[in-house]
């Protein structure tokens, strides 16, 4: 309330100077060659009211109600009508003067105050740099509005985009974990001597997948050495029927990437692959340098079998990739005969 009240006082205080610096104007203009300082006072007097009036209609009507909103008939038409009434006021000011302030004597006007396309140029050219002022700052306010709105919708978009992201890298099948857990029951009613080393290894999985997953970025290192925790927990799984193959020709270890980017990929392959010739056949390939990431997965699969599978997988992935690397990667999905074959590649710089 407070604030609202200083605004509106400090508005009308420069209001104020803004006029009595309008009237100096118009005293210094009348002033020329004439030293009657009673007719120069009050006809700056009579004139600056009417400039007041045809200012304020200018910019508080003509201009918000129809040249902002492209009311160009309207414009015009009321146009027309300021400008009459005001040259109407400017004549009776003239007469007035000259009538009451000089009683009739033409030799008291001063020179400047016998022109009247001179008294008219001043008055109006008032008007024009206050409605000029008034369309600058209003296109500035727009202009600020518009990038406060813009910043405020890509904050949103920004926003959304994290939520999506965080979502989607979570998105490794729960069917995984139910699977491990009744290997891991299995080998526990046989005392197998691997039970303590497949909880181990589910742990560390659990935790990247549940809690380091909210870093942006790790090492590629760390993403690798889960990949191979992941791989050796599903051979317990397969046993013999698994042949898998993991090579990586990576030149710097340390180059930063998102979590999980290629574990859901190898998670597809293990629960979207078939056993063929009695194996489930997995190929996993990952070359690594400063530039570029490049990987490819090749998993046994029947052609029939795999249209329309692990769709909507694969398509959370695809978005992924779309958020975290717009433009900069390629994806490529192949089917054979009994062949399911991804290859990524992605641009580092």
């Amino acid at each position: 309330m407070f604030s609202n009240l200083f605004q509106t006082t400090k508005s009308i205080l420069l209001h104020c100077f803004f006029w009595i610096g309008v009237w100096f104007f118009f005293v210094y203009f009348f002033s020329y060659n004439s030293n009657d300082t009673v007719y120069i006072t009050w006809f700056s007097s009579l004139l600056l009211p009417i400039a007041i009036l045809t200012t304020y209609i200018t910019i508080y009507v003509l201009i918000p109600k129809y040249l902002l909103t492209k009311k160009y008939y309207k414009l015009f038409l009321y146009g027309f009508y300021t400008l009459a009434m005001s040259v109407y006021l400017i004549t009776l000011a003239i007469i007035g003067s000259f009538i009451f302030i000089t009683k009739l004597d033409i030799s008291k006007v001063p020179p400047m105050g016998r022109n009247f396309i001179f008294i008219l140029i001043l008055v109006y050219l008032i008007v024009a740099v206050i409605s000029f002022i008034y369309i600058l700052n209003h296109n500035f306010n727009v202009q600020s509005q518009f990038k406060a709105l813009e910043n405020k919708i890509l904050e949103t978009n920004l926003q959304i985009k994290e939520q999506e992201l965080h979502y989607l890298k979570k998105q490794i099948h729960p069917h995984f974990l139910f699977n491990t857990l009744n290997t891991i029951y299995g080998l526990s009613l046989k005392k197998s001597e691997y039970t303590p080393d497949v909880i181990l290894k589910l742990s560390n999985l659990l935790d990247y997948i549940l809690y380091q997953v909210q870093k942006p970025k790790v090492v590629l290192s760390e993403e690798v050495a889960h990949i191979e925790e992941y791989i050796d927990l599903e051979k317990i799984r397969f046993q013999d029927r698994l042949k898998v193959t993991f090579t990586t020709h990576i030149e710097n270890e340390t180059i930063l990437i998102p979590p999980m980017l290629f574990l859901p990929f190898i998670e597809n392959a293990f629960k979207h692959g078939n056993i063929i010739h009695h194996f489930l056949t997995i190929t996993i390939e990952l070359e690594a340098t400063n530039d570029s990431l490049i990987f490819r997965c090749t998993n046994s699969a029947y052609l029939k079998e795999k249209e329309g599978s692990a769709g909507i997988g694969l398509e959370n992935i695809r978005k992924r990739l779309t958020l975290l690397y717009p433009e900069k990667h390629q994806l490529h999905l192949t089917t054979t005969s009994e062949t399911f074959v991804i290859a990524l590649e992605i641009k580092l710089n």
